[in-house]
């Protein structure tokens, strides 16, 4: 039996007036075990509002003496006690090690790295993570919170209360620390934050890996190591890749609403087997998310995130997503993520003014918050801050093994007056409108991601004609690999809107875009943006009757596919979706019922393979030297003609905008002896009219010279050739 001790005189008076003014900025200093005088050492403890208190020292049940009625208990044991021969009772009932007496899990080249915004594996440092700390299991709790008075934390094993568990400050970094010993996976958890203006704020965690399902906002303590990867030689090939040169056809995804079963959500496993197996059978070979980040609003669609470093609970945990990442990695299909850096909610659990200050944002309305989506703007000139962002990329890159990130809303950062009138702004140091910090920032983002990891694709929707997005960083660039094509979007759109009968008077929006098309890496994209808030459907955008819409929709499915740039298409426009999407249902898969929808469905599916298969279309996506017009003037007929070539092969692309049909169309280029037709949309098998062209004829001058090439010209459709 281990003889109970006498205790001490706890004196510190100073330090006892913090720990009730829950000011205390380094809790272990008084909590945990201490030596003491006589060579004892003192176990003291932190109970306030209890009027007793046991513990368990060397096996055996013992009671601590209450040094103070605020909640101090003392317990007195051999100089040879260490922090592994007692176990305290938690306010839950839990027993288990004292927290106090560890050393810090966040060291002096973290908080170093931190503050100077280069900490690149911080997704492994701060938050709350369950990990073995001096040969005990448990939880580490970290979180960045400079300007509070005092840090504890909360959760299921303490019964939310906050007076319990106090956390210690990690020097100058602004860093609050605890080690939690036998935490466990599940652990609901938050941190409540004392402001200097004496505010209580009770905050998620911002690093946390997991979350409750909304409206519940709690973090949750998850384990990262039991997925044992198996896609070891895509991510090998990965790293080998050169994008710029290889085919992409991506299927933009909202994993809420693409199926749902029952109005049920599929997770994250089922949505890998079904998800893959529909995107190899229509030849998909990229799938891009909305954003599955945590977030609080199924309306935001996930663009408004609370826990960045979160997998939503939505469709399963953390774990059963990399299975998802995995298993498609394993069909051979890559995973892109819609990123968003530009804002974030201003929900009170989250990162909003989250330690009493504008931390994560702009003090500053003007600079700190969008009019437009009433969300805040983060504060780039923050070392912290950017960090906080990077490491979050690197995150999905390398510990979820994502093959890419789209960047949401760019033009939103690099201008500081995005959606604002005269007046509602701050200009840059120089007089300037540009946002000098986030352009800094997206050099740093893109440069650390190029080199940690090769082959990740960094993709930027940026609406504007900002300079040089995905021009190298050393040649005055942003770095991103990608650019989302927001004008020939908007032009082609505008184009198939338009009625066939005024279409000649309109174009210049078929041609205007390849004056830009190569100034830089572009990808052409219908996406999620295009078909909501009355915009309609890509198929109820088109005019005309029943016929002439379906023929639309798959001229204009087939003259993106043919047209410089890799391919984006959001779920729906497959098939000919009629109404616009609706996050909070599915998709209209009844449709396939009716022979149009399937033969739209098909289209789509034999067109990306024969995208796939013809390097003609992908291979120098980025060159000039990959397009040459045949004729770009016909606007009459509203035709329009080009080569697409690769070192072994010239592909004719001709597209009729009109439901015009021409049984002799000449079109005037030689320097070839053969023409066959690949492909036509206005096949029968895809709803067409059938005319195709079985036997195109080669004209010839008296001499034998080529000349040109007399085709049928099918009505709203896209012929392709094979030239030689």
């Amino acid at each position: 039996m281990t003889t109970i001790m006498q205790p001490t005189r706890f004196d510190h008076r100073q330090e006892l007036e913090n720990m009730i003014g829950r000011i205390h900025y380094q809790p272990h200093d008084v909590l945990g075990l201490h030596d003491i005088s006589n060579g004892l050492k003192v176990i003291r403890l932190w109970r306030p509002g209890a009027s007793q208190i046991y513990l368990e020292v060397f096996g055996e049940i013992v009671e601590a003496k209450k040094m103070h009625e605020c909640g101090i208990f003392e317990y007195v044991v051999p100089a040879q006690t260490t922090p592994f021969d007692y176990r305290i009772y938690h306010t839950s009932g839990l027993l288990a090690h004292d927290p106090y007496t560890y050393i810090p899990t966040f060291g002096d080249i973290d908080q170093y790295l931190f503050n100077r915004g280069t900490h690149y594996q911080l997704y492994q440092r701060m938050g709350g993570r369950l990990i073995k700390h001096q040969g005990i299991e448990g939880a580490k709790f970290s979180v960045w919170a400079p300007n509070a008075k005092s840090v504890a934390l909360v959760g299921d094993f303490n019964h939310w209360d906050g007076q319990v568990n106090p956390m210690r400050t990690l020097g100058y970094s602004g860093v609050w620390e605890l080690f939690v010993p036998d935490a466990w996976e599940g652990m609901k958890y938050k941190f409540e934050i004392i402001s200097q203006q004496g505010e209580l704020r009770v905050k998620a965690d911002p690093y946390a890996l997991g979350a409750e399902l909304r409206p519940a906002t709690a973090s949750m303590l998850v384990h990262t190591d039991r997925m044992q990867w198996q896609d070891q030689q895509w991510m090998e090939m990965r790293s080998r890749r050169r994008f710029d040169s290889q085919p992409m056809t991506i299927y933009e995804v909202h994993l809420g609403s693409w199926r749902k079963p029952g109005g049920q959500f599929l997770n994250y496993r089922e949505l890998a087997h079904q998800l893959s197996d529909y995107c190899l059978d229509l030849g998909f070979n990229f799938v891009e998310l909305l954003p599955i980040q945590e977030h609080p609003l199924d309306e935001s669609w996930g663009y408004q995130v609370s826990g960045f470093y979160a997998v939503t609970s939505r469709f399963g945990t953390h774990e059963d997503f990399k299975y998802f990442v995995n298993f498609l990695h394993e069909k051979g299909i890559g995973i892109i993520l819609d990123w968003v850096p530009g804002h974030f909610p201003t929900d009170d659990f989250s990162l909003s003014r989250f330690d009493g200050s504008s931390l994560y944002e702009h003090a500053d309305t003007r600079q700190g918050y969008h009019p437009h989506w009433h969300t805040n703007i983060f504060n780039f000139s923050r070392h912290e801050v950017s960090n906080f962002l990077i490491g979050n990329a690197l995150f999905w890159l390398e510990e979820m093994h994502v093959d890419g990130l789209r960047v949401d809303a760019v033009a939103s950062m690099l201008y500081l007056d995005y959606g604002r009138e005269d007046g509602e702004w701050i200009p840059n140091i120089y007089g300037g409108k540009e946002n000098l910090q986030a352009i800094e920032f997206f050099k740093h983002l893109n440069s650390i991601v190029h080199t940690r990891c090769p082959g990740a694709l960094m993709i930027a929707e940026e609406s504007t004609a900002f300079l040089g997005v995905t021009h190298p960083i050393d040649q005055g660039g942003l770095g991103f690999d990608l650019k989302w094509n927001m004008g020939w979007m908007n032009d082609t759109l505008r184009y198939f809107s338009t009625d066939p009968l005024y279409r000649r008077h309109h174009h210049h929006d078929l041609t205007f875009g390849l004056v830009y098309a190569f100034s830089e890496r572009f990808m052409l994209v219908f996406s999620h943006d295009e078909v909501v808030h009355g915009k309609r459907s890509l198929l109820s955008k088109t005019p005309g009757d029943m016929w002439q819409q379906f023929a639309n929709l798959r001229l204009l499915l087939s003259y993106m596919i043919c047209q410089p740039g890799k391919k984006l298409l959001f779920m729906g426009g497959e098939f000919g979706q009629w109404n616009e999407w609706n996050c909070k249902g599915e998709l209209d898969w009844v449709l396939l019922a009716f022979d149009t929808h399937r033969g739209v469905q098909l289209l789509t599916k034999e067109l990306n393979h024969f995208y796939l298969q013809h390097p003609a279309l992908w291979e120098r996506d980025f060159h000039h030297s990959t397009f040459q017009w045949i004729d770009f003037g016909d606007m009459q007929n509203s035709v329009v003609s080009y080569l697409r070539l690769s070192q072994h092969e010239r592909l004719l692309c001709v597209h009729n905008c009109t439901p015009m049909y021409h049984s002799e169309y000449v079109l005037h280029f030689g320097y070839f002896e053969h023409a066959e037709e690949l492909f036509n949309t206005d096949a029968e098998k895809y709803g067409g009219s059938g005319k195709t062209n079985r036997h195109p004829h080669v004209i010839r001058d008296s001499n034998g010279q080529v000349m040109g090439l007399n085709i049928a010209l099918a009505p709203l459709a896209t012929m392709i050739f094979k030239i030689t």
